[in-house]
């Protein structure tokens, strides 16, 4: 099984034919539902479960991770929704991030948790290349709603930011804000398998909004571009011709 998907806010179904099987991790235990898409068997897991009951700070993303590893998935796509303090990137666009900075305090974000072996994992180009290209290539019908390049704030949740810190992140040259995006794509990489994210604009961030952020108002507009996002996604596994990935690949070796 090549392909994993991880869906988030609005993303909590891959189809009503779905198999579901339950992975037992040395983190826990992950609800994993395996379908054909593109012409392809994959792995789907709900980032905050089929009726999104685990907020963002408890996910377990090392289980998360590990499931979808054991499976033999060596690549993943993930959807994020998110609020925007870029004035191009406006509600109900799509953006791939291609850098993070992480704002999280309290998660377990590593693989390597002093149990005998220390690593530092490369995050130079946090999201894997081909993959990012090849969700642009799937998402070129959209044009300019399409933004190819953003850096993603993650913040430790589930409150939202308060204005002074939407500035603060507008500073650092933070586009894009969410509450998933790590420690999900690093434990990706220190599992050695490539992975992209497809976030939606949902809301203008705090401070930027015309009034106070609603949690109820940001899954409306999500379930919203959830089609599009499923579609993108069909297109990449559909049209991908396997090649061995450089950036991903751990301790020097290819991911296949």
């Amino acid at each position: 099984m090549r392909f994993g998907i991880i869906g988030g806010t609005g993303f909590d179904s891959i189809g009503n034919d779905a198999e579901e099987r339950i992975i037992d991790t040395p983190y826990g235990q992950v609800a994993v539902h395996v379908a054909s898409l593109g012409g392809q068997e994959v792995a789907f897991i709900a980032r905050h479960g089929r009726d999104h009951v685990i907020p963002p700070h408890l996910v377990n993303y090392r289980a998360n991770v590990e499931a979808l590893k054991s499976l033999g998935v060596t690549r993943v796509l993930a959807s994020a929704a998110v609020g925007s303090l870029n004035a191009i990137m406006q509600p109900g666009d799509f953006v791939l991030p291609v850098q993070f900075i992480d704002f999280t305090r309290a998660r377990q974000s590593t693989f390597y948790d002093g149990a005998g072996e220390v690593r530092h994992i490369d995050v130079t180009v946090p999201y894997c290349p081909q993959l990012r290209d090849a969700l642009q290539h799937a998402g070129a019908f959209l044009g300019g709603d399409l933004h190819p390049a953003a850096v993603y704030v993650c913040t430790e949740g589930p409150r939202f930011e308060t204005p002074a810190e939407i500035e603060m992140f507008r500073r650092l040259g933070g586009d894009i804000v969410g509450m998933t995006g790590v420690p999900e794509a690093p434990l990706a990489r220190e599992a050695g398998i490539c992975y992209a994210a497809l976030a939606v604009v949902t809301n203008w961030a705090a401070g930027l909004a015309d009034g106070p952020l609603a949690h109820d108002a940001i899954s409306s507009q999500v379930s919203d571009q959830m089609v599009t996002v499923k579609r993108l996604f069909t297109g990449v596994i559909a049209s991908w011709q396997e090649q061995p990935c450089r950036t991903c690949a751990p301790q020097g070796t290819e991911a296949g």
